[in-house]
């Protein structure tokens, strides 16, 4: 069961909008919320790092008095980690951290665009090279940052390196991504949100509803610091989420708090800092964390900083290795955000969930230990050179060793590396809550048209053996009718086995509002239902409007400006109708769970044959079609939804997936046509050689078409690789999907609850290109 939980893990986390306790989350696509290391974090290698800088200034930087200096002095950067070695002229080159800058082996910041603005090495605009000097083993801070990877929290890549100056060894450093607007538009697809970088007495507790009061300062700097947006300077979304995390009831605060603020995540890295004995960051000494407030899921999203105090490392005197799970945090002050959010049952569960997924994989000493000696290998042959590593506690080379694998005689050095792991999971396993009830992620539903089926999925994990998984639905009044999800490959559901549940709600004819939940019971009895502060709900709106989302970018850098001159993204609306259509009590987002984001304005009207313009660029006040949000060029939803009279119901939208540069997606033919890669018609018409489809010569036969019962599509050169397709209808809305793997030469698809009319068949490879096709249903 274990290897079946943890492979439910890896599927379900990098979803950053889990929001399973009020609703089931909108799939955000593609985002790359755990990027490559690509060539400056590789560490299958030590790369070198070469800072040449004039004497005088390098003087100036290690001048007493001189600690807490930002000024950045002018030098080059060389970078040769043995397969590439680029020089860099005219970067900025200072000292960075808090007491560090007043150790004997310091740490620095490198910044590529001080001198030439907008300037990026590799997509960085700043480099941290961290000098360990606490760190015996030199190694603390890269374990935990990959095991921050591994357990998919959003956090920095880093690396070994070496450090020269001016041709003299200053040591091994440890590289690690600076957090700053391209981190976070690299992650989420947008650095639009207020980044927030939270330092000591950072403790989140609630000092009024005035957001001028988040802004109080600590020495020269404010504790809640805003690093993007800072010419708004609008503190009103942290004091918001503060109020509510304070001020909200405990049996009120999931439905509260999850809308925004990605509790998932946070407690994924609760239980990280409780298994690396992280006691500074947020739960013990109220330091040490970023809050990202991401617009595309409206969520707050917790990141992780500076991970060099842990495993063992300790100025408290407190046994971190065998401090209590549930009393982890600082028990003396305020730290609502930990005792708060764990003491709702449900995020308790949650918590245990991941401790316990994470003692199985993540951080299980069979698998930690021998990466940590891979590390170690890479990284020994450098430090007896390395003089400055000895100047702070005389550490020496044989302590290096021996901090690996127990204590070593300093004050600060109470664990060895590897023993602590060791311990810190023993103890873990003794204070962890027994059994977990299933757990229900994931939740979604097709939007059908009047008569087709409505497809549910939900993924359910579970320790235990999971024996029924229920869906429970009315259609506009209770009762509730019960009806089993299957996990057979069968229903929509993936393959057999795998943890995704599938099954049907039966068509409906009529305008309807339904409301639905899921069930799921385990073998020892222990049962769950989600969500849990309502039930989820789907609207079946009058007959569907002939208006269309026709074409989106959401990469727009040079195609099309707005009024401002400005590259926004956009999307064109389509109107087939007879007569002018008001659009102002109709809503676009980009969040089927959200269907009001954005409101029309008074007067937005759209005519017979018009292609219209909305930006979306959360500019609302440049204009009437300037929508409050902006879209992910990694990829996401983007629709329009009826008024409140019709339940807020979809009336057109897709999914889209990875943006290109100046590439659009859009429907060709214009309203009902197939979706496909094309190059940008903002108002005009999509053309076929407008197509960007570069899978266009990959054959895919379909037979037969027009079908009734069933059809078929055979690769006529044969499959070599697995691929996925799903099937849309003329709305652009996913009626069916499914894999297959390699040497499937055909595969049949079955007619059931579908209604007669013109589909969409697309074919996905593993790389992400894509061929769409005509299908045709007749009965």
């Amino acid at each position: 069961m274990r290897s079946s939980i943890i492979r439910h893990l890896h599927i379900l986390l990098p979803k950053v909008i889990l929001l399973f306790l009020i609703s089931s989350p909108t799939t955000v696509f593609a985002q790359n919320l755990f990027p490559d290391p690509g060539e400056v974090f590789r560490d299958d290698v030590v790369p070198r790092i070469d800072i040449i800088i004039p004497e005088n200034s390098l003087d100036a930087i290690y001048a007493p008095g001189n600690e807490q200096s930002d000024f950045e002095w002018m030098a080059d950067f060389i970078f040769d980690n043995g397969t590439i070695r680029d020089t860099v002229e005219n970067i900025g080159f200072r000292l960075r951290g808090n007491t560090s800058r007043y150790s004997d082996k310091k740490s620095f910041k490198v910044s590529f665009n001080t001198y030439e603005p907008g300037r990026k090495y590799y997509g960085l605009e700043k480099m941290n090279l961290n000098g360990e000097h606490n760190d015996p083993s030199i190694m603390r801070a890269k374990v935990c940052w990959d095991l921050v990877r591994d357990m998919e929290i959003p956090g920095s890549r880093s690396n070994h390196v070496v450090l020269y100056i001016n041709g003299d060894f200053f040591g091994v450093y440890i590289n690690v991504e600076h957090i700053d607007e391209e981190f976070v538009d690299l992650r989420y697809g947008t650095e639009a949100g207020n980044l927030y970088k939270c330092l000591w007495p950072a403790d989140m507790n609630y000092l009024g509803p005035d957001p001028e009061a988040y802004k109080f300062m600590n020495g020269n700097r404010r504790t809640y610091d805003l690093i993007t947006n800072t010419e708004e300077d609008d503190y009103s979304d942290i004091a918001h989420l503060i109020d509510v995390l304070n001020n909200t009831p405990t049996n009120e605060l999931a439905c509260e708090l999850e809308p925004i603020f990605n509790v998932h995540g946070f407690l994924k890295a609760v239980a990280f800092d409780i298994l690396s004995g992280n006691w500074d960051g947020p739960l013990f000494n109220k330091n040490n964390f970023y809050l990202y407030n991401d617009p595309v899921s409206g969520q707050f999203q917790y990141i992780p900083y500076d991970l060099d105090n842990t495993f063992g490392i300790d100025w408290f005197g407190e046994p971190w290795v065998s401090r209590n799970i549930y009393f982890w945090a600082n028990q003396n002050q305020p730290r609502p955000l930990y005792w708060n959010i764990i003491a709702v049952p449900e995020y308790r569960v949650l918590f245990n969930f991941y401790m316990k997924s994470f003692l199985e994989d993540q951080y299980n000493p069979v698998e930690v230990l021998p990466r940590i000696d891979q590390l170690k290998s890479q990284i020994a042959p450098f430090v007896p050179d390395d003089i400055y590593y000895t100047y702070d506690y005389g550490f020496s080379v044989d302590d290096f060793h021996d901090s690996y694998i127990e204590q070593i005689p300093y004050n600060h050095t109470k664990y060895g590396l590897k023993p602590f792991i060791e311990d810190r999971h023993y103890w873990t396993e003794i204070q962890l809550d027994g059994d977990i009830p299933p757990l229900v992620f994931n939740i979604e539903n097709t939007y059908p048209e009047f008569g087709e089926g409505i497809l549910v999925t939900a993924e359910v994990v579970d320790f235990n053996e999971v024996t029924e998984v229920e869906l429970c639905y009315f259609v506009n009044s209770p009762p509730f009718t019960c009806t089993q999800l299957f996990d057979d490959g069968q229903h929509n559901d993936g393959f057999a086995g795998d943890g995704l549940y599938g099954g049907f709600i039966p068509p409906v004819y009529e305008e309807s509002h339904i409301e639905y939940y899921i069930k799921a019971t385990d073998e020892v009895n222990w049962e769950s239902q989600f969500p849990i502060c309502d039930n989820k709900k789907i609207s079946l709106g009058v007959a569907p409007l002939p208006i269309y989302v026709n074409e989106v970018m959401a990469k727009n850098e040079s195609t099309i400006a707005d009024e401002a001159g400005e590259y926004d993204d956009w999307v064109e609306l389509y109107y087939t109708g007879s007569e002018p259509l008001d659009l102002s009590d109709k809503y676009l987002s980009d969040d089927e769970n959200n269907p009001t984001k954005w409101k029309f304005k008074q007067g937005s009207m759209i005519y017979p044959f018009q292609f219209l313009i909305v930006w979306l660029d959360d500019d609302v006040d440049q204009g009437q079609y300037h929508a409050n949000f902006k879209l992910s060029a990694g990829g996401e939803f983007i629709g329009i939804f009826h008024n409140e009279t019709h339940g807020h119901s979809l009336i057109n939208g897709f999914d889209f997936d990875e943006q290109t540069e100046d590439v659009s997606y859009g429907r060709i033919p214009n309203g009902t046509g197939s979706l496909v890669l094309m190059d940008p018609t903002p108002g005009a018409s999509n053309t076929p050689n407008a197509t960007s489809d570069p899978t266009a010569d990959i054959a895919v036969s379909i037979s037969p078409n027009p079908f009734n019962d069933q059809f078929h599509f055979r690769f006529e050169d044969g499959l070599t690789r697995n691929i996925r397709w799903k099937l849309t209808n003329a709305l652009g809305r996913q009626v069916m999907s499914n894999t297959i793997l390699q040497n499937t030469n055909a595969f049949y698809v079955k007619s059931e609850n579908l209604n007669p009319g013109l589909y969409f068949l697309t074919v996905e490879t593993q790389e992400g290109l894509s061929i769409t096709r005509k299908v045709v249903y007749v009965k």
